[in-house]
């Protein structure tokens, strides 16, 4: 089998993923595009390792490699769309940066918890 067939095989998923992580909105969808592309990378190694004849199948070993890592990578991704769906309401990747909170807000720095509670120290003393 000629070498080109896989790797232009490979090439198509990449490009299919790598549109996918672009144009996507919704973060499950751009996790999957990732997998995509990750898939197309381990079809060009087990291609390359079949191509070249390699005797010690590091192709094939670096596979493996890249699908437990995927797998994790997964894992880790889904638990945190997760979080934030149930945080935010909404998984939209465009919708979360408009619902950022500005830096320098009480709620982020420590500073907001001193100022407060130096004004209950103050009416506490009034009193």
């Amino acid at each position: 089998m000629h070498l080109a067939y896989p790797a232009v095989l490979a090439v198509l998923l990449f490009c299919t993923g790598l549109y996918g992580v672009l144009a996507r909105r919704n973060a499950i969808l751009v996790l999957m595009s990732v997998e995509l592309m990750l898939n197309a990378v381990n079809l060009n190694l087990v291609a390359f390792d079949v191509w070249l004849r390699d005797t010690l199948h590091a192709g094939q070993a670096l596979t493996l490699f890249t699908i437990a890592v995927a797998a994790a990578e997964i894992g880790i991704g889904l638990a945190i769309v997760l979080m934030v769906h149930r945080n935010r309401g909404t998984a939209d990747v465009d919708r979360l940066r408009d619902n950022a909170e500005p830096p320098g807000t009480p709620e982020t720095s420590g500073a907001g918890e001193a100022a407060r509670g130096r004004t209950g120290e103050k009416a506490e003393a009034t009193a």
